[in-house]
């Protein structure tokens, strides 16, 4: 299997101005590019070739770290560029906002968490909410490219939200300020689709 860069689901500058255009453009011509150009380059040769990203990662361990970049690269930002709109749902309704007001108590505080764990990264990373195996959240964060999926995290399980905090994601405009870059990321998060990863974590767990 061959990879390619996805197109975005928006225009570049879309996202103002909470996510600058310029940012936007070379996060995804560049970096995520360069993520899909590698991970071409890492399986080719190997089983990995034939199988499904998500199988890829689940099993990761058994890879190059190349393969672990690369394809926790090319899927961490596929994943994250879905989860963003120019209209976004605003707030989670239904079984998803129950859930969060049962583990994190309320909305804010689950937000609060997501901030603290985007901060709490040293250097490079990405902070997830995620399903776990029994079907309660969590959230995580994960170094470089890595995700709850991959067999080597620390934090398993199926990410429904994801915020990347490395720097090529937000320095252009918030500069070392990274908390006003996760605070500015709820404007632009859409709670719709994260219901639908929710929706769709359940039932692969069932």
């Amino acid at each position: 299997m061959s990879y390619t860069l996805p197109e975005l689901p928006y225009a570049y500058d879309a996202l103002e101005p909470h996510f600058d255009t310029t940012t936007m453009t070379i996060h995804h011509q560049r970096h995520h590019q360069a993520y899909v150009d590698n991970l071409n380059k890492a399986i080719a040769g190997t089983d990995a070739e034939s199988k499904e990203l998500e199988d890829i990662l689940k099993e990761v361990s058994k890879y190059a770290p190349a393969v672990r970049n690369n394809g926790g690269g090319h899927y961490n930002h596929s994943f994250f560029w879905k989860i963003l709109s120019a209209t976004p749902k605003t707030a989670p309704t239904g079984k998803l906002a129950e859930e969060i007001n049962t583990h994190f108590g309320s909305l804010d505080e689950l937000k609060a968490q997501v901030k603290q764990a985007g901060l709490g990264q040293f250097g490079s990373g990405w902070a997830w909410l995620l399903v776990k195996s029994d079907g309660s959240l969590a959230v995580a964060a994960t170094p470089n490219q890595d995700n709850p999926l991959m067999d080597t995290s620390a934090n398993q399980g199926c990410p429904i939200l994801g915020v990347d905090v490395w720097e090529h994601a937000y320095y252009l405009k918030y500069q070392n300020k990274r908390a006003d870059y996760l605070d500015a990321f709820w404007s632009v998060l859409d709670w719709a689709v994260v219901e639908k990863n929710y929706e769709q974590a359940l039932s692969k767990g069932k």
